[in-house]
């Protein structure tokens, strides 16, 4: 499987990674067997985080016995030296592992303060010169940040949203960590679900070489999805283009990414699903979400008490409370003519 190196770390990672966010959502057992079987196909590269409940347990049950010959990476979202080292040493317990070859800082609103004694930096550089961690870098998903870390020069790698929906502004972002020697490592490859075309996403990434996609995989056909991809090694044609086309003409404008930064609703709505609920219905199977379970799922919007926090908190910029409400119409429009088919 081609292995590319990540930035200037020089880890050699294989070009399709393994995102375990998703394997917090099944069971232990199918989890270790899902990584293992990544792993035995070529795959070498696991990412996941400290906040992703139980996934860090998991790789580190699949992988503890051939630790050397995979990269890991995980993150923390602690504002302070304390907690970053607390997540750290509890990253180190549930990876079974005496190291971490990438630790990234998750999702700041800001960059870590590299000259602050008591600040989140502190606590991965005194690691790293532990050995506890060997390389440092950065998730985002401001382009502000985003940019802002790349021109500090203190982060090895950048991990940031990228798919075939990509702007302008997000292929700047890649050409400038090639310049910088930096890695770029990409999330939402399929955009949280919206992209259904597992074939345009690969062959628009492997246009990108010095991109390192992860894939986030929770069952075994999307591993052998990927894995098939791999062997084939589709490059972009008219055809995929085409679907590329489309998908960028349809889902222009506002959307939801459905990264979750909302969370959590005051009143409990399902912000991230409810938020592109158009799309799910038209671009998916869209008979699950015409249950009566669903149905009161999206008419929580209607509790909405536009305290604006999710507004407040989106990474985009997108008007939420608004999103929403014309996410509940357009549902109840396609509810009334499908919820009997």
């Amino acid at each position: 499987m081609e292995k590319i190196r990540l930035g200037k770390t020089d880890l050699m990672v294989t070009k399709a990674s393994f995102g375990a966010l998703p394997i917090q959502r099944i069971s232990r057992e199918d989890a270790v067997k899902l990584v293992r079987r990544a792993y035995e196909a070529g795959i070498n590269y696991f990412d996941t985080a400290n906040a992703y409940t139980d996934s860090e347990e998991k790789l580190g049950e699949a992988l503890h016995d051939v630790r050397q010959n995979v990269v890991i990476s995980t993150k923390s979202a602690g504002k302070d030296k304390k907690t970053v080292q607390a997540h750290i040493e509890q990253s180190l317990r549930s990876l079974r592992t005496d190291y971490i070859d990438l630790f990234q800082f998750h999702n700041p609103a800001e960059l870590p303060d590299i000259n602050d004694p008591d600040g989140p930096f502190a606590a991965a550089l005194e690691a790293k010169e532990k050995g506890y961690i060997r390389h440092i870098g950065i998730t985002n998903h401001r382009l502000k940040v985003a940019h802002a870390a790349i021109d500090s020069g203190n982060f090895e790698t950048l991990q940031f949203p990228f798919c075939y929906l990509a702007t302008e502004k997000d292929l700047e972002l890649v050409e400038l960590c090639r310049q910088h020697d930096m890695g770029f490592i990409a999330m939402k490859g399929l955009s949280g679900g919206l992209l259904n075309n597992a074939e345009a996403c690969y062959a628009f990434m492997r246009q990108h070489p010095t991109v390192v996609p992860i894939w986030g995989i929770q069952h075994e056909w999307e591993l052998d999805q990927w894995l098939d991809l791999v062997k084939r090694d589709p490059r972009m044609t008219p055809e995929l283009q085409a679907v590329i086309d489309h998908d960028r003409k349809e889902l222009a404008g506002d959307f939801c990414r459905s990264c979750g930064y909302c969370l959590p609703c005051t009143v409990g709505i399902d912000i991230p699903q409810a938020a592109r609920m158009a799309q799910l219905l038209r671009r998916s199977p869209y008979q699950p979400y015409m249950s009566d379970e669903w149905h009161a799922k999206m008419h929580k919007i209607e509790d909405c008490i536009h305290c604006d926090a999710c507004r407040s908190r989106c990474p985009y910029g997108l008007d939420t409370p608004a999103l929403l409400q014309k996410q509940l119409a357009d549902y109840d429009a396609f509810y009334a003519a499908h919820h009997n088919d």
